[in-house]
């Protein structure tokens, strides 16, 4: 196990619109993050009609200017087939610079048409198929690339085509990191969509050839495991070093000594900031929930897997107390 695990907090950016907590919160909850030392990352989720929320961009931005240590993150940007990409560069490197090369992206292919009435309806009103969203991602991670550098670009291809381009200001990191955000697997996990055995070797090659690290979530440890052995053995085979890729978890946790009571709240919240209805099993699947000494043993359990950094996600109404909880019950056993 790592000798000091590395913890990020996913702030509920969705809640907001639902009404569950204010923005001024997901402020505070923030500030509280940074003072105790505990996390080194702040994540945002993102989505434009499948599950609305605040603007990603435009909150991490705000973030940049209330906290100076942790990484300001979005995983996954679900939108990042419908940005232009050109454009986009120069939003995040941007972000990356009023943060003092603090951003973090983890891009993803969104929901196809058949997840959702609404997520169709995004397609649609941004003027793309979503067949095309592979070879959108594919090649906007191409032009990030190249306009990250801060040397003058040049690109065509099937969507995208310019000459002469060069963003400025160029982000602090060099190279600025892009990840990818993806569970083929996770998805079977205790029930869901199944995806096949090519989709899933197809989303796994994705990340050894194009990516600086994966983020995945719905795996157990033993799964995380076995999914990372995949993806470091793809990237050998596409000439690259798996020891230079790193690996997130996206997971839920909600601490009460009535495991429980802490299922039963995290699928209730959970239900609502995705309008579904998830099964206890998949929530459970999906949750690190219980006494402290059990969330303690469950993290344990990923870290001693092989995974870098857990995006934490508090499956509750009450953040404020779960985050307090976290900080002083589960977290100094960690460290």
């Amino acid at each position: 196990m790592a000798t000091r695990p590395s913890f990020g907090l996913i702030l509920a950016n969705r809640a907001v619109v639902i009404g569950a907590i204010s923005t001024r919160d997901l402020f505070d909850i923030s500030i509280a993050a940074e003072r105790a030392g505990v996390f080194d990352t702040l994540w945002v989720g993102d989505s434009l009609l499948a599950k609305p929320r605040l603007e990603s961009v435009t909150l991490l931005s705000s973030l940049a200017g209330i906290t100076s240590r942790m990484r300001l993150a979005v995983g996954c940007l679900a939108t990042f087939v419908h940005r232009h990409p050109v454009m986009f560069a120069h939003q995040w490197a941007s972000l990356d610079v009023m943060s003092n090369g603090r951003a973090w992206l983890a891009v993803c292919l969104g929901g196809p048409d058949e997840m959702s009435a609404a997520q169709a309806r995004e397609h649609a009103a941004m003027g793309i198929r979503s067949g095309e969203r592979v070879a959108r991602l594919e090649e906007g991670i191409a032009i990030l690339r190249a306009l990250f550098s801060g040397k003058p670009a040049a690109h065509k291809g099937e969507f995208y085509a310019f000459e002469d381009v060069k963003i400025e200001p160029t982000p602090v990191q060099q190279p600025c990191p892009i990840w990818i955000a993806s569970n083929p697997t996770g998805l079977t996990w205790k029930g869901g969509a199944s995806a096949s055995a090519a989709a899933v070797d197809r989303g796994l090659r994705r990340v050894a050839r194009l990516a600086d690290g994966w983020m995945t979530n719905k795996l157990s440890p033993d799964e995380f495991r076995e999914q990372w052995r995949r993806v470091s053995a793809m990237a050998r085979e596409e000439g690259r070093d798996p020891a230079r890729l790193g690996s997130a978890l996206y997971h839920n946790i909600n601490v009460n000594e009535d495991r429980a009571a802490a299922l039963e709240e995290s699928k209730a919240f959970l239900d609502t900031y995705y309008s579904s209805k998830f099964s206890p099993a998949f929530v459970e699947g999906w949750t690190v929930a219980g006494p402290p000494a059990r969330c303690i043993e469950e993290l344990r359990a990923y870290f001693d897997a092989g995974l870098d950094h857990m995006a934490l996600r508090l499956t509750s109404w009450d953040q404020h107390g779960q985050l307090r909880r976290f900080l002083e019950e589960v977290a100094p056993a960690l460290r």
